[in-house]
């Protein structure tokens, strides 16, 4: 069944019923062919069950499709509005091919338990982990198939604790995810007046600092595993308050005190999924590696040199300490393209020969919101 153009009419002849009538036909046509989607979905899934080594999610393929829809929308709705439309739509479905777990930083109402959600649909079970290296450890036992879990922020740099559990794991990257982050002073007080300390994660506290400084200069300030953490912590207790989003302070019967009392405007933080599988091209990808240099001089020109060579754009470089000596560091690298690129194998030939460290962290689509 293909979704029927509605007959146009002229508008000052249709009554308001007219419209509603008309809106009414479409919905029903909508319903039917989102029912037969997940009718062939079901099909695919018989189909994936008959393989030797089923695998039920396929990012790469999901990708393809929002890019599809982004490319086919010419308004009025958003590419980010309709691109929503459709991630619940592959969620529902893949619902019915196999049961989801995410493991995620928590309790529920965290910034990753948001982006989760904006990557997967509602269509999940959330494993909440009150620690970025149990999120690690619930995929690594296959308590989930995935993990979300916090890596830099567009303003505060990177977070060391995902850093230090890459360079532990085996677990592979297979996707990103970057999500605008407001945030809000939440408590159960009514005025700012009463706040004697402010609870966050400390990402949180550092992006909100000079606000901070400004309008609670004489309060103490306390680290927690998250800011929905810091609500559950501050929730009875009027003197006290959170950083953490309205949707949360919602979700916890909190008052909003203040809104966006982050520094920067554009604060973004990009996240990214851990998990077992190997995610094939996209046709629009990243992939991140781990490496470390010779100590002697000239030796990390020497592995930046085949990036260019090969007509690699690398978009990030940070450097880490490896955990094996003082003053020793290894690098997360970041660039367009996928392992499986014919310059990327012959990047890699080559890093393997000067690098005494190197390690694929995973190839994935882009971030494309």
């Amino acid at each position: 069944m293909q979704l029927k153009r509605p007959i146009p009419m002229n508008p000052d002849k249709m009554s308001l019923q007219d419209l509603r009538d008309r809106i009414d036909a479409i919905d029903i046509q909508l319903q039917e062919l989102i029912e037969q989607r997940a009718e062939i979905g079901k099909e695919v899934a018989d189909f994936k069950r008959r393989q030797p080594e089923p695998k039920f999610v396929y990012l790469d393929r999901e990708a393809q499709i929002l890019e599809k829809v982004r490319q086919r929308n010419r308004g009025p709705i958003p590419d980010r509005a309709i691109e929503r439309v459709f991630r619940e739509v592959i969620s529902i479905a893949r619902s019915l091919e196999v049961e989801l777990t995410i493991s995620i930083l928590g309790p529920e109402g965290t910034f990753t338990h948001a982006a989760a959600v904006q990557q997967f649909g509602g269509e999940f079970e959330a494993d909440f982990r009150p620690t970025i290296a149990e999120v690690f450890s619930a995929v690594e036992k296959d308590r989930a198939q995935y993990g979300v879990v916090p890596v830099e922020n567009s303003n505060q740099g990177v977070v060391d604790s995902t850093l230090d559990c890459l360079l532990d794991s085996d677990i592979r990257l297979c996707g990103e995810i970057e999500l605008i982050v407001h945030h809000a002073l939440v408590s159960s007080a009514s005025d700012m007046s009463q706040i004697q300390s402010v609870l966050a994660h400390e990402q949180a506290l550092a992006q909100c600092r000079k606000w901070l400084n400004r309008n609670l200069s004489h309060v103490h300030l306390e680290n927690a595993y998250s800011n929905a953490d810091a609500i559950v912590k501050v929730k009875d207790d009027p003197t006290k308050a959170a950083i953490a989003s309205e949707d949360a302070a919602r979700l916890y019967g909190i008052n909003v005190l203040r809104s966006n009392i982050e520094d920067f405007v554009a604060n973004a933080t990009r996240f990214l999924i851990i998990g077992k599988d190997v995610v094939g091209p996209s046709g629009q990808d990243k992939t991140s590696i781990m490496m470390s240099k010779q100590s002697v001089p000239g030796s990390l020109l020497k592995l930046l040199e085949p990036f260019a060579r090969h007509g690699i754009n690398m978009t990030k470089i940070e450097s880490h300490p490896s955990q094996k000596g003082n003053w020793e560091y290894v690098f997360f690298v970041d660039f367009d393209g996928h392992c499986d690129d014919e310059n990327v194998i012959a990047l890699f030939d080559e890093l393997k020969k000067e690098a005494p460290l190197f390690k694929l962290l995973g190839s994935y689509p882009k971030n494309a919101v």
